[in-house]
């Protein structure tokens, strides 16, 4: 037989499970006829996943009064309070921890400064965080079905290994794999810039479109670009490195290798760097004699007037824009969603993207494109939960809590 494909029975049963979990959850509540009637399952296929899914407390029955005023319909609704999981985002120097329930609630919440100078110090301080982090949480756990970590650098998510970091060296690390078996919960793991795009999906400011591009700008810049709602990756699991297309090829030296890449000029520290070098040639400036000197300053005194201010940031959003309309031309998206301290001073910066994107991509596209600040960026963790929540709705974190 040549052509065909045998379906894997486990497979159309965890499709099958999360067609009918994802329709409770978005459209609920919502009747078993219902649901048969979206998803095209027959009625017996429903009743038995709904049987499932009640008795494992995923989800719960409640009475809806009929429009007709006859007797009462019974329809579905997702139980997300019992359901816990913790999300973790790894930064560079910076770890912080939520507890979430299934609705995206935060329960408890705590970060903290967190320096790793190599893989085992890694391994060894995040392993010891999370168990002092749960323990210190015992009186508002209920059951913990997962741990998701969001970090920078290159992962393949599948396989759940870590396979690049920006500031320190990495071989090959398993971390999804470790943390299971510390933990006894399934372990999710992506970069942090896509896993922040997937959270505006599901709960921000892209909720109502299918083909976003998000841009991310802090210790480097990055993109995350969902397509038809799915996170897009490519042949080795990763996509949206925007911070290092190269827009100066005579520029500084990328720690990637190469020279004038985005990141060299247009992230934070790139971002203070210019401002500290036009500051010290003795331009006049509201920022003269700021100690410490950060985003957040120079994004306020450009809000405030400050000349210098305000060239800093034009700067970067003129380089910005320029890599902005390379990847509109290519991936024509509904949305760009900007992200990063920048926002803080949106009517300088947006502007200056807005130009570059009118001017260097096609007019189809750009056209009524809206560009937006991101919506969640106050809860950096939600872009590891969005990890446990696509691993919800797709069936694959689902399938095992029903078989529990």
């Amino acid at each position: 037989m040549t052509g065909g494909q045998i379906g894997n029975v486990d497979l159309v049963k965890q499709l099958n499970g999360a067609a009918v979990y994802r329709l409770i959850d978005q459209q609920g509540p919502i009747s078993r006829i219902q649901i048969a009637d979206v998803s095209s399952l027959a009625p017996a296929s429903v009743t038995k996943i709904t049987r499932q899914l009640l008795e494992r407390g995923l989800i719960k029955e409640v009475a809806q009064q009929a429009s007709t005023g006859g007797r009462r319909a019974i329809s579905l609704t997702t139980e997300c309070a019992p359901f816990h999981s913790l999300a973790v985002r790894l930064g560079r120097d910076r770890i912080e921890l939520t507890l979430f329930d299934l609705a995206g609630n935060p329960l408890a919440e705590h970060d903290e400064p967190f320096h790793y100078p190599n893989q085992d110090t890694l391994i060894e301080g995040l392993i010891y965080k999370l168990h002092t982090f749960l323990a210190s949480n015992q009186d508002v756990l209920k059951e913990l079905i997962a741990v998701a970590i969001s970090l920078p650098g290159l992962v393949d998510a599948e396989a759940g290994i870590v396979e690049y970091m920006p500031h320190i060296t990495i071989d090959k690390l398993p971390l999804s794999d470790l943390i299971r078996d510390e933990f006894g919960v399934q372990c999710f793991i992506g970069n942090d810039t896509r896993g922040q795009a997937l959270a505006e999906h599901y709960f921000g400011v892209s909720k109502n479109y299918y083909d976003t591009l998000l841009v991310s700008v802090h210790n480097g810049a990055g993109a995350g670009i969902i397509v038809n709602g799915q996170v897009f990756l490519g042949y080795n699991r990763n996509v949206g490195e925007i911070g290092h297309i190269q827009i100066d090829p005579l520029g500084k030296k990328c720690q990637c290798g190469n020279f004038g890449c985005l990141e060299t000029v247009a992230s934070n520290p790139a971002i203070i760097e210019h401002a500290q070098q036009l500051l010290a040639q003795g331009h006049e400036s509201m920022l003269q004699g700021k100690k410490d000197l950060n985003v957040s300053d120079i994004c306020r005194a450009a809000v405030a007037g400050d000349e210098l201010a305000r060239q800093v940031l034009v700067k970067v959003g003129n380089h910005l824009g320029k890599a902005i309309a390379m990847t509109i031309n290519l991936f024509n998206p509904q949305q760009v969603v900007i992200s990063g301290e920048i926002t803080e001073a949106k009517s300088v910066v947006f502007p200056a993207i807005q130009r570059c994107v009118e001017n260097q991509s096609l007019r189809t596209f750009h056209q009524n494109l809206p560009i937006v600040a991101a919506g969640l960026s106050a809860t950096p963790t939600l872009g590891a939960f969005a990890l446990v929540k696509r691993a919800m709705l797709n069936g694959a974190l689902l399938q095992r809590l029903l078989e529990d």
